[in-house]
């Protein structure tokens, strides 16, 4: 199975989010969340730059003054679906147990929904 974290960020340019990570290949497909990921809740994800996998196994600080992250939560998941347009994979960590649903603004190609179901 492939390995997914989720990344909490604490940074000066930004207020605090949360890094959504997908194992995909050699990279990390990347999202910034906008709240804590918790079961029923639709956040908003941004779309980011794909991250190196070093950041599955990584806490601390950030290159460039960029802030800090602490792993708040990981494990593996298996991709039930993958287009353009939405992701659904099924997640098994150590807080987010379910299915995540990833779905692309159609206005906005870097803003997702994400929606998290026990």
């Amino acid at each position: 199975m492939k390995r997914f974290v989720v990344l909490r960020h604490e940074t000066p340019a930004r207020p605090l989010h949360w890094d959504f990570m997908l194992e995909m290949s050699d990279v990390l497909r990347t999202w910034a969340l906008d709240a804590e990921p918790a079961d029923g809740l639709s956040i908003t994800a941004t779309a980011l730059a794909d991250h190196r996998a070093i950041y599955l196994d990584y806490e601390g600080p950030i290159s460039g003054d960029r802030g800090h992250v602490t792993r708040w939560d990981w494990g593996d998941y298996e991709v039930l679906i993958d287009r353009d347009n939405q992701i659904v994979a099924r997640l098994e960590g150590q807080k987010l147990n379910g299915e995540v649903a990833l779905q692309r603004d159609a206005e906005n190609d870097q803003r997702w929904i994400f929606r998290f179901s026990a």
